[in-house]
């Protein structure tokens, strides 16, 4: 199989189903080599199960891929380590980590318990930090030995982390500390032939069916266009995990259907400057001004209110 990530080695996490499945899928059909990583579980991170990603790996090696599977938790950090090991005792290297996997624990802040809050921290902000973590130390040891990379690390965001939706605190502090890390981690590691983008997708999964997104795809006339499904999602982020990208590092994007859009972060707004400390009653004048003055939030689609 040919493509623009020929002779690529590439890892994608929670790739058993859903956006994570159609990574690895499309990420093949361009040619590159796969480790399917996923645990198998629920939506909301119970239980486990081998079946999903044998079943992708399956599907790769059907269409004349080359795939293996990977159950390791990723936010553990030696299972991240097993992990990036799998890539490089498998196919003799890693050009491409694409940290995908993710579980839901919905909640209004005030019914949110601990638990919660923590298991989805842990999955996707750790679950990120970790497997990137292992990488870099790969690719720094190979830049220190003279070797040359050609890498890419592709995070996932969320609309709900750099917008905002109700009910999701735990989720959209998560997406929104891996949207940070994105910008931080691309100033450090470039040194080390190392890009690192994150893509902010929308589409229909078992984790947004619940959102909206199950009965407006239902909406849809059999055979017309679906702007929900997840493979729209695919082909930025090959892209990004290719060496066609290699000039951009350290951005966020939106995705959805086929809409592409740069997702432009937070910036200062209206000011106000004196050379003196500010008496605290003066600011009731002053910071509503400021508010008035200044852009409204975007909305979960990145759009002006």
């Amino acid at each position: 199989m040919t493509g623009i990530c020929e002779g690529r080695v590439v890892i994608v996490t929670g790739a058993g189903r859903g956006i994570g499945r159609e990574h690895a899928l499309e990420f093949a059909r361009q040619g590159a080599r796969v480790v399917v990583n996923d645990l198998g579980g629920d939506a909301d991170g119970s239980g486990r199960s081998t079946g999903p990603a044998h079943d992708v790996v399956e599907e790769i090696r059907a269409m004349g891929g080359e795939a293996v599977a990977n159950g390791d938790d990723v936010s553990d950090g030696e299972g991240a380590d097993r992990l990036i090991a799998t890539a490089i005792d498998t196919f003799g290297g890693l050009d491409t980590l694409v940290n995908n996997a993710g579980i839901l624990r919905d909640r209004m802040l005030v019914n949110m318990t601990l638990d919660e809050w923590d298991a989805v921290i842990k999955v996707h902000l750790r679950g990120t930090f970790a497997p990137s973590r292992a990488a870099l130390q790969y690719w720094r040891e190979r830049s220190k030995a003279g070797q040359a990379n050609d890498a890419r690390i592709v995070n996932t965001t969320s609309p709900s982390g750099i917008y905002g939706n109700v009910g999701q605190t735990n989720y959209g502090a998560a997406k929104a500390g891996i949207a940070a890390f994105t910008v931080i981690a691309a100033m450090e590691v470039g040194r080390y032939g190392v890009t690192v983008n994150a893509i902010a997708p929308s589409a229909l999964t078992r984790m947004t069916e619940n959102l909206g997104m199950g009965k407006k795809a239902a909406q849809i006339p059999a055979g017309e266009w679906n702007d929900l499904s997840p493979d729209n999602i695919a082909p930025l982020v090959v892209w990004l995990g290719s060496s066609e990208s290699g000039r951009v590092t350290g951005r966020v994007f939106n995705v959805r259907g086929g809409h592409i859009s740069v997702a432009e972060g937070w910036v200062e707004g209206p000011t106000v400057h004196q050379e003196a400390r500010w008496d605290p009653a003066a600011l009731t004048e002053i910071v509503p001004d400021l508010v008035a003055r200044a852009a409204p939030n975007a909305d979960m689609w990145g759009l002006r209110k």
